[in-house]
């Protein structure tokens, strides 16, 4: 181990945990301080909208103290928050104290948006870590009243595990049909039907206009007047990046969310300070776009590639790829890759009120999309074809 400010690595989620791997892995000896705000190690967040809320309550830890203390010689820093940013003495100032850096990786996350309008009161809940998690599965339980503000990947997913734990689910939407930036139009109505087919009621292009409720919420009215009971109201109308602490330290940020503007190397506009995961804008020249995404496969995936771009400068590489994420409703299985951003869609497998489908979205003649429902084995061929630039042609005739 070398005795300089090394490696510094902000946010222990999964972006976080890609980086310090792969930094390793690839053969860097020097040092790595791990920072992250929660006291618990680090661990996967997508099940805790699924089988953490469903049936075990089980943490699916990405890695042991001891895998990262001792197999990966990392100085790991947990409940530490992380103040500000002094870019030109390269320092973390923290509530640990100051601490040095000579390559930065920025991953801290996203923050669930908040409802200004919304009081603080018990049973008000919003979904980000393992603690938030743990006291939603503790009130949804068999007859609860619970009702979700917002349709989107992680409150249907919320919205799915509830009705599965016996509790009566109401999903309260403010667009006409859910999920239009992530699938689009078509597909977000055909996905979004399946909560009333299993039970679920959402009501779209509605909004809350108050709480119930004194020390504990006990239901919410909806502009036009309906009166809804609820036991828990549990708050999912998306996240933005987590970079408030970044305001004062000269890094260039979106002005439409606060995420950190990259280049496709994932570099900040500050020397040796490169972004990965939910906080990272970067052009990805495989679809001509600048995206920032907020799933699973691109944290792992740009942790790793961060790490090795600011490790290994002489040999850095864009970072390109074809987006995919997936979710599980009620049983089903979800699966998207590419953009959204399209000129037409068309189903050319099933339908969208069948159990299964597939969806190709073109730009021009060009496919740059796919979404599917219970057609697990065929997205990735979907993948690699986005990937290799190929036709809407060429990917209708493989089915």
């Amino acid at each position: 181990m070398t005795g300089d400010p090394g490696l510094v690595v902000v946010g222990t989620g999964l972006a976080g945990v890609s980086a310090v791997q792969a930094a390793r892995r690839d053969g860097y000896t020097g040092s790595i301080t791990f920072v992250g705000a929660e006291r618990h190690l680090p661990y996967n967040r997508p099940p805790l909208s699924k089988a953490f809320l469903e049936v075990d309550g089980v943490v699916d830890y990405l890695a042991t103290e001891d895998e990262l203390r001792n197999d990966l010689s990392v100085d790991l820093r947990l409940g530490c928050q992380v103040l500000s940013l002094d870019d030109d003495r390269k320092i973390l100032r923290t509530s640990d104290g100051p601490i040095p850096y000579d390559r930065l990786i920025i991953a801290t996350g996203a923050s669930p948006r908040v409802l200004s309008h919304l009081p603080r009161m018990a049973g008000i809940e919003t979904l980000r870590t393992v603690d938030d998690a743990t006291r939603i599965r503790s009130a949804i339980v068999p007859g609860a009243d619970v009702v979700i503000i917002g349709a989107g990947f992680i409150g249907s997913e919320i919205a799915s595990s509830a009705r599965k734990r016996g509790a009566k689910v109401t999903i309260v939407e403010a667009s006409p049909v859910p999920l239009v930036r992530a699938v689009g139009e078509v597909v977000g109505a055909a996905i979004s039907d399946l909560h009333r087919r299993n039970g679920t009621r959402l009501l779209c292009s509605a909004q809350i206009e108050r709480v119930i409720g004194q020390d504990h919420v006990e239901g919410v009215r909806l502009v036009g007047g309906e009166l809804i009971a609820a036991d828990l109201v549990v708050v999912g109308v998306g996240a933005a990046p987590a970079t408030g602490w970044l305001a004062d330290s000269g890094l260039e940020l979106s002005p439409v969310d606060g995420g950190l503007i990259c280049d496709r190397y994932l570099r900040t506009s500050a020397d040796g300070v490169y972004a990965a995961g939910d906080v990272a804008h970067w052009p990805n020249g495989l679809l001509d776009t600048t995206m920032r995404l907020e799933n699973w496969t691109n944290a792992a995936d740009q942790g790793a590639h961060a790490a090795l771009n600011a490790l290994f400068p002489d040999r850095a590489e864009p970072y390109e790829t074809v987006p995919y994420f997936w979710s599980d409703w009620y049983g089903n299985r979800i699966q998207f890759v590419g953009t959204a951003i399209a000129d037409a869609v068309s189903f050319v497998s099933g339908g969208p009120d069948e159990e299964a489908f597939v969806a190709l979205f073109r730009r021009g003649d060009r496919l740059v999309g796919a979404a599917t429902l219970n057609e697990p084995r065929k997205i990735m061929k979907l993948r690699r074809l986005i990937a290799q630039n190929e036709l809407v042609a060429s990917a209708v005739a493989t089915f």
